[in-house]
């Protein structure tokens, strides 16, 4: 297996942006099946948390790469906080199942240490399990789920990892 590269995403770069915006796409487009959402009509998914992991100082994009290609994305919020938010969370589909995920969350969280939620959507069944096995892996025993009501724009409740 090819080594992971994990780094922090240069708004500024052309080609970082330009791959977290490509990313973006195909990610949204794996969500909108659990979603229920449909892409605006133009073809474009919603990409107010994008525009905020590239702007806002508050957030962090981080880009996986394996070998010189894209693998994968993650958003994290609420850096001023004292709990940080996963608020999105990708890898391309020919990196996953290749233990690619696992490693890129590990370092992202470990970016940022202290405590953490990350959301997901109980009926992205191989989502779940990534999520719950993550936890197990960065946390051990010491974490549990809640269920909150659907962030903007959903319409189905998230289910949540916190880990303290």
């Amino acid at each position: 297996m090819t080594e992971l590269l994990v780094r922090r995403a240069d708004s500024a770069d052309p080609v970082d942006r330009g791959a977290l915006e490509r990313m973006w796409l195909m990610f949204r487009h794996d969500m909108s099946e659990f979603a229920e959402q449909l892409p605006n009509p133009d073809g474009s998914f919603r990409s107010e948390w994008l525009q905020s992991a590239l702007e806002d100082e508050n957030w962090a994009a981080y880009l996986a790469l394996v070998g010189d290609r894209p693998a994968g994305f993650a958003f994290v919020r609420a850096l001023e906080q004292p709990t940080r938010v996963l608020n999105s969370f990708f890898i391309v589909r020919g990196a996953r199942r290749s233990g690619y995920g696992l490693q890129f969350v590990k370092q992202v969280l470990a970016a940022h240490p202290g405590p953490w939620e990350i959301a997901f959507q109980e009926r992205n069944v191989k989502g779940a399990q990534f999520w719950r096995r993550a936890a197990r892996e960065v946390a051990g025993e010491a974490w549990h789920e809640e269920v909150r009501p659907p962030l903007t724009g959903g319409t189905l409740p998230n289910v949540w990892v916190v880990i303290p």
